[in-house]
């Protein structure tokens, strides 16, 4: 199986073809970080591409109902289905909610001709290498 690791990535497959994915649209998929298996999603907003873990960083739970809708009606927010947390699309960072200030965890996506690809997580200098605060 192809997955993404934290210390020795192999690039995943996340679409086959990303121009279809308008905004609001999302897709789940699965990584492996540092051995465990994670779900995560990527979604299209104001015309570019992020994915993120599909953990809120409340109580780690999943963000969707398994369903891909991780956004609220107005489309200006990620939205996590048990708690209400609200994230922003472009950076993760938690706006509203029981975890404020805190901030999803990135994943880098690559756009191939062949597809959209997982090429590993992102690391913010602040977070020593583990992707979210």
């Amino acid at each position: 199986m192809d997955a993404v690791s934290g210390s020795d990535p192999t690039p995943m497959r996340v679409h086959p073809e990303p121009r279809r994915l308008r905004d609001g649209d999302a897709v789940r998929f699965t990584v492996r970080l540092e051995g465990i298996e994670r779900e995560a999603f990527a979604v299209r907003w104001r015309g570019a591409l992020s994915a993120w873990l599909n953990a809120c960083r409340h109580q780690h739970r999943p963000l969707d109902f398994g369903d891909g809708h991780f956004f609220d009606e107005e489309m200006d927010a990620l939205v996590c289905c048990h708690h209400g947390a609200r994230y922003r699309p472009d950076t993760g960072e938690c706006v509203a909610g029981p975890c404020t200030g805190s901030r999803l965890t990135r994943l880098e996506l690559e756009e191939r001709a062949d597809g959209l690809w997982c090429v590993g997580r992102v690391t913010w200098p602040s977070d020593g290498g583990h992707g979210a605060r």
